[in-house]
């Protein structure tokens, strides 16, 4: 299967040598909000990508392990570097590590495998991509992260995805793809975004805003910042991208602190449709069409705001 697979196409803002900050996707989800309760420790997610610079110092204790299946670096299996950045800055918005310098992800705690699917120039074979796929399930990771996509709907992809997803109970997180045309009217469809099983994100900017590039279709779940993303980069250093690939992985920590979380709130372990239920519970409509927003805006703290303002309605009642 020789055909090709990309990288969701994504804009270059700027690069960094030096940053200190948590990134402001990062706040607006709410996801400081919740370090207390949970962090994603012990949470897995595979991130399939363009690799990841694993010394990167916001990176490095996050990386449990990976597996280049390219032909970059003579197609060593044991050598996932990344020579494009994309992956590098998927990884630092799920879980960069908190170490008080640099970026701070969505789980900090969370680990990462690195799973090398698109070489330097961020294409692929559909074969790399499947092949990840089952090693992942082999794995047992919790969830996998996708911001990536092409035209073509390959049959071998969407089984592989429902072996992960309806068999293995992992939740499959992929981005709906930048072919948009800010008309909610019109479908832009890319895979594997469009399967039914996987968690398809769009993208808002930093203001709420729906982008303008972000896909429209009725298999968009929900919508996470891909605006002037802060995150990191290669040789150790910082880069602001837009772009559904940037959203993305902000669900993808999403689900992971989610993950940890109802683990310890239901005392075992939810179902893959049990915590996709947990995060559409806590989405925000913005106002747009459910075909560029899904269900809308992820915004971790929502049931704990909806739990205040319940007791102090009653509160009043009872005076």
């Amino acid at each position: 299967m020789k055909d090709a697979i990309y990288l969701i196409p994504y804009k270059m803002i700027e690069q960094l040598e030096n940053v200190n900050e948590i990134p402001k996707g990062v706040e607006l989800i709410q996801a400081p909000e919740i370090w207390a309760q949970s962090t994603g420790k012990g949470i897995t997610v595979a991130i399939l990508d363009t690799g990841c610079d694993t010394d990167h110092p916001d990176l490095q204790n996050r990386i449990i392990g990976g597996r280049n299946f390219t032909q970059d670096d003579g197609g060593n299996p044991a050598i996932f570097e990344d020579y494009n950045g994309h992956g590098t800055h998927v990884a630092g918005t799920i879980a960069a590590t908190i170490n008080h310098t640099g970026v701070a992800g969505v789980a900090p705690e969370a680990n990462l495998l690195i799973l090398k699917v698109l070489g330097k120039d961020g294409s692929g074979q559909y074969d790399w991509i499947i092949n990840a796929i089952h090693y992942a399930i082999e794995q047992k990771v919790d969830i996998i992260s996708m911001s990536l996509g092409g035209p073509t709907d390959v049959k071998e992809l969407h089984d592989a995805i429902k072996e992960a997803v309806l068999n293995h109970q992992i939740l499959v997180v992929c981005a709906a793809g930048n072919e948009g045309d800010g008309d909610s009217s019109t479908d832009e469809f890319a895979f594997p975004g469009s399967y039914n099983e996987v968690i398809s994100v769009g993208a808002v900017d930093l203001n709420r805003q729906s982008s303008y590039f972000t896909n429209s279709n009725n298999e968009v779940d929900l919508v996470a910042p891909g605006e002037k993303i802060t995150s990191t980069y290669l040789n150790g250093t910082y880069a602001t991208l837009s772009g559904t690939s940037m959203a993305t992985p902000h669900v993808s920590g999403a689900l992971a602190l989610l993950k940890d979380l109802s683990s310890k709130q239901f005392e075992r372990v939810l179902t893959e449709p049990e915590l996709y239920a947990q995060l559409i519970k806590r989405t925000v409509p913005l106002g747009n069409s459910p075909k560029v927003e899904g269900n809308g805006l992820i915004y971790l703290t929502l049931l704990d705001f909806i739990k205040k303002v319940y007791e102090q309605q009653n509160t009043n009642v009872l005076i």
